[in-house]
């Protein structure tokens, strides 16, 4: 594939969760906002979001466990 995509969706999440990210087989990162809060926070929760992306948290080990528990939200859409 081509550069590194970032797609952002408003979906339903649990309360719990403002946002994750997971990234796909061709390296694109998916960003899941949940569409149940303010647009303030879905703002905040976007931008927190970029920061992890920036940063290169999505190859820490802990994000990978916790994305993956999560993961099973995405066959939801």
């Amino acid at each position: 594939g081509g550069g590194m995509n970032t797609i952002v969706r408003l979906v339903k999440l649990p309360m719990t969760i403002r946002g994750m990210i997971v990234s796909d087989p061709d390296g694109n990162y998916n960003v899941y906002i949940n569409k149940n809060m303010s647009h303030e926070i879905q703002r905040l929760t976007y931008r927190h979001e970029s920061e992890h992306i920036i940063s290169g948290d999505l190859y820490s080990e802990e994000s990978v466990m916790t994305l993956e528990s999560r993961a099973k939200y995405k066959t939801g859409l």
